[in-house]
């Protein structure tokens, strides 16, 4: 009976903090943490962005340097270390409802005052970016395509005014492909060779990358 007792004091005390705990949960605003479905989930290798292994190695650093400009994780070329930038990761960006994403900061006008995030950089020399000997930035196209074609996937409003045209990109079907470019003074070409992704749903969207065994995956989560 003294058992019993100690055991029913022991539970009383229990759901007592527990529930103290939950109104302190409720009042710091946890208690609406929201839930997430994925909308779409496309990946593709790095290791076949291009037949010279030297050209894809290019490529490859360019599209996860973008990222880590993109993560806020490089912000200037002095900051760039390749084994950090070349590590796995999860990276992952919120658009709230109306809001947009753009490649880059030259943007069109039906998007102006509704970019909330961009790749946070231009894809150059002075950036870090790595060249092949034909550009600098080379592969960071490719990076746009996957997001374009998960965003697209997504029933987003994605939307990209110039195919990716000079070569196929690997993984990625010709109508997903996206040409992006960037150069001071020539506002016109920078805006029609960038990409949008805009949530057009009345929930947040997450854009999520994820880097691991040399493949990259972008996906669209909504909440629910």
């Amino acid at each position: 009976m003294k058992l019993n007792k100690q055991l029913s004091i022991f539970i009383n005390i229990f759901i007592f903090f527990a529930s103290i705990f939950a109104v302190q949960v409720e009042a710091m605003g946890f208690g609406d943490i929201p839930q997430w479905e994925t909308l779409s989930k496309q990946t593709i290798s790095l290791s076949n962005r291009n037949a010279d292994p030297f050209v894809n190695e290019v490529f490859k650093d360019n599209m996860l340097l973008n990222i880590s400009y993109m993560a806020g994780k490089v912000q200037n070329a002095s900051q760039i270390n390749w084994s950090d930038v070349e590590k796995p990761f999860v990276y992952e960006f919120t658009l709230n409802p109306g809001e947009a994403f753009a490649f880059h900061d030259d943007v069109l006008p039906e998007f102006k005052g509704k970019v909330v995030r961009t790749g946070n950089s231009h894809f150059n020399y002075q950036d870090g970016y790595k060249t092949d000997g034909f550009l600098y930035g080379d592969g960071v196209c490719h990076l746009a395509s996957l997001m374009y074609w998960a965003a697209k996937d997504a029933r987003l409003l994605a939307k990209a005014p110039i195919r990716h045209t000079i070569a196929p990109i690997p993984d990625v079907a010709y109508e997903n492909g996206v040409a992006i470019y960037y150069s001071p003074n020539n506002s016109q070409v920078n805006q029609l060779q960038n990409m949008y992704i805009q949530n057009i749903y009345e929930e947040p969207i997450v854009i999520r990358f994820q880097y691991k065994d040399n493949s990259l995956t972008a996906s669209v989560l909504k909440a629910i």
